[in-house]
């Protein structure tokens, strides 16, 4: 690894010679310095390696990583300070500044590709409140106020607890509030998904944020069964990880469906859930005020910041709202 590290080294000086557009420079750095990158990759394997080439490779990667780095940023600033003083001795002002274009958050990348995926699928998109009412939240959704099931979620409470009914708000925990208040309001057919931000009272860690996006699914119509929820499922993780994706569905519990499920895919080797689905509760269709006996649906939510873990290799959620251009840039 060592000749290949020096090698790859003397390629990539060799190509920076060669740039001269700031294109020429973006293109060198994901090429050499990316996420993706082969140097990238050789850091990322030094965990194959026994503890003395670990320190050897690890060492002169990160070595090389620096140089490569420092490299770049004096091959830009001469390439620059050329342009400035390639003018005619007439004109004495400087160049502008470059203004860098900004790009779209990885987690709103992904956002876009679930929106496209279930579109395609015959799904329309709804929204809703984030600052939401106790009764959407919990009530409709068979979560009443003694339901140990509330204890799932520690919920932050608006400080003005009651609107002016005397209803208790809240900053919603997950977007499922949007599919009661859609059953309210709306008769069947219904195929909705509902993007949007949620938030909970919880220690953050390497996979859990206090606040984050969430992607509700509903569908209800008469006669739909458990083998529809599976077959939009299966698809949608076709469109989003591939179409030779393998996908698994083991029991769970959540207090709106019934029965639930879990759905993981096969992804580099081992499972990986990334959503809890289900067939909606005939109590929540109650609720509703939905009284035709032959009305069924199911119900899903994901975390897109998961599928954005799991797609682009990333270990630790807090990466995406931390606001380090290091690693926003990479996307």
């Amino acid at each position: 690894m060592i000749e290949k590290i020096e090698k790859l080294k003397i390629k990539a000086e060799n190509d920076l010679k060669s740039c001269v557009s700031d294109k020429d420079f973006e293109d060198w750095r994901v090429n050499y310095l990316g996420r993706k990158s082969e140097l990238s990759d050789i850091l990322k394997n030094i965990k194959n390696l026994d503890q003395e080439q670990k320190k050897v490779v690890g060492s002169l990667g990160n070595k090389t990583r620096i140089e490569l780095e420092g490299k770049l940023k004096d091959t830009k600033n001469r390439i620059s300070g050329t342009i400035g003083t390639s003018k005619s001795s007439e004109d004495y002002s400087l160049p502008s500044r470059h203004i860098s274009m900004g790009k779209l958050h990885p987690v709103t990348l992904t956002l876009r590709e679930i929106r496209k995926a279930f579109v395609s699928l015959g799904f329309q998109i709804a929204e809703g409140p984030e600052i939401e009412l106790d009764k959407y939240n919990f009530d409709m959704l068979n979560i009443p106020e003694d339901h140990p099931a509330r204890d799932m979620w520690d919920t932050m409470w608006i400080d003005e607890k009651i609107n002016k009914n005397g209803e208790k708000m809240l900053l919603r925990t997950h977007t499922s509030p949007v599919q009661a208040r859609i059953m309210e309001n709306q008769d069947p057919p219904i195929r909705v998904i509902v993007p949007g931000k949620c938030y909970r009272y919880e220690a953050t860690d390497s996979t859990h944020e206090w606040h984050f996006y969430q992607v509700e699914g509903l569908a209800v119509d008469k006669n739909l069964t458990f083998s529809d929820l599976k077959g939009t499922l299966y698809e949608f993780a076709k469109k989003m990880f591939g179409s030779e994706t393998k996908i698994r569905f083991r029991c769970d519990y959540f207090p709106f469906v019934e029965p639930g499920v879990d759905m993981s895919i096969y992804w580099e080797g081992k499972w990986l859930e990334i959503l809890g689905a289900g067939m909606v509760h005939p109590k929540v269709f109650e609720k509703a005020g939905y009284k035709d006996k032959n009305l069924s649906g199911f119900a899903f939510g994901m975390g897109p910041e998961r599928i954005a873990m799991i797609k682009h290799n990333i270990d630790d959620i807090r990466l995406f709202y931390s606001n380090d251009l290091r690693f926003l840039e990479q996307f």
